[in-house]
Formats: structure tokens, C-alpha cells, sequence
């Protein structure tokens, strides 16, 4: 359950809510960087008072969406690995939940530049759950001998660095999918016994 910065845990319907706002927002501030918020209020179907007591201001909301979305990432790394035939297969699927990520962060750059340029930048706002995502899939495949020894989360970082670099109104889909099959070969090669 999602807790407020008061460590009160939100109520089941607030919570609906504030979910509600975070995946309409997603889409509208993908799609404009200046999406009026009473709008983004009135297609999640919550009141102004209920829109401002979850984001008091456009900063909060960018900043909370991006939050959001790489605990999302992040969270599906255990999922994937308990529903996967294979080790290997959980961390291709999420290679590929995290380049659906990488566009649409690519969405958003203008309003995470927008709500950032006062405060500094995003460093640290999802580092450490993609991290910890990453060491946990990368474990499991080690443990598995499904990929080579010694790949650190850093390692695996650099590696698919290539995301975002990816333009997101290109055919990103198929050009991610051939990068991120080749880091999975290159994680392949060198596995003992193979």
C-alpha cells in the first residue's frame, strides 16, 4: 500500500485514485509537456481537491509519474522470474518492459526537463530500483548458468545504454528488440560449459 510522506498508508479508493492520476498523467504529459492539469484531473474522474491534496503542483506530478513508472519496471523483475520457464527468459522479457520504459521517458523528457530545471536533475530518482531489479535478475541467471559470471548491474547498464538513444516516433519496438538481442547473446557468450 502506498504511504504518504506522513507515513499514513493511503485508503484503498485514495489510492485508486492516485493511481488513476498517475496513469492519466503518463499519457498526457507524453503527449504535451504543458497538459493543462484541471484536464489531467478530469479524465482520471477525481475533483480538483482530491488532484491537488495527491500533487500539490505540476513538479510534484512529473516527478511522482517518473517515480512510478520505474517502480513499475523495477517491480516486475521478481514477477517475471517466478512466472518464466527460464532465468534467461525473465530477464529478456524485461529488457523489453524496460525499453517500453526508455520511450516513454523519451515521452516525458520535456516535462521532467520542465519540472527539474529548478531543482537539479533526475540522478538518483530511479537508480536504485532499477539497480536492485537489475543485481536480482542478473543473480538468478548467474546462479542458472544462463549468462556469464561477473556482469555487475553497472556492466549491464552500459550495456543497454543504446535505449536511450532509440528515437521514440521511429520503429523503436523491432530496433530495441534486435539491440536487446544482442546484449542477451553477448551475455550468453562465455557461459561455462556452453
Amino acid at each position: 500500500m502506498q504511504q504518504r510522506e506522513d507515513d499514513a498508508p493511503l485508503r484503498s479508493d485514495a489510492q485508486r485514485n492516485r493511481e488513476r492520476i498517475l496513469e492519466v498523467a503518463l499519457a498526457e504529459l507524453t503527449r504535451s509537456a504543458d497538459a493543462p492539469l484541471s484536464s489531467i484531473a478530469k479524465k482520471a474522474g477525481v475533483g480538483q481537491g482530491t488532484f491537488y491534496r495527491n500533487f500539490p503542483n505540476r513538479e510534484a506530478l512529473v516527478l511522482e509519474v517518473y517515480r512510478y513508472e520505474v517502480q513499475q519496471v523495477a517491480d516486475s523483475a521478481a514477477q517475471l522470474l517466478d512466472e518464466a520457464a527460464a532465468p534467461d527468459q525473465a530477464l529478456r522479457e524485461w529488457m523489453d518492459r524496460l525499453a517500453q520504459y526508455a520511450m516513454a521517458k523519451a515521452g516525458l523528457a520535456d516535462a521532467l526537463r520542465k519540472a527539474t530545471s529548478a531543482h537539479g536533475s533526475l540522478a538518483g530518482l530511479g537508480h536504485g530500483p532499477v539497480t536492485s531489479a537489475v543485481a536480482l535478475l542478473l543473480k538468478a541467471n548467474e546462479e542458472a548458468g544462463t549468462i556469464r559470471p561477473g556482469v555487475s548491474p553497472d556492466d549491464f547498464v552500459l550495456a543497454i545504454a543504446g535505449l536511450w538513444h532509440i528515437d521514440p516516433h521511429s520503429d523503436w519496438r523491432s530496433r530495441a528488440g534486435r539491440l536487446l538481442d544482442l546484449v542477451m547473446d553477448g551475455l550468453r557468450a562465455g557461459v561455462p560449459g556452453r
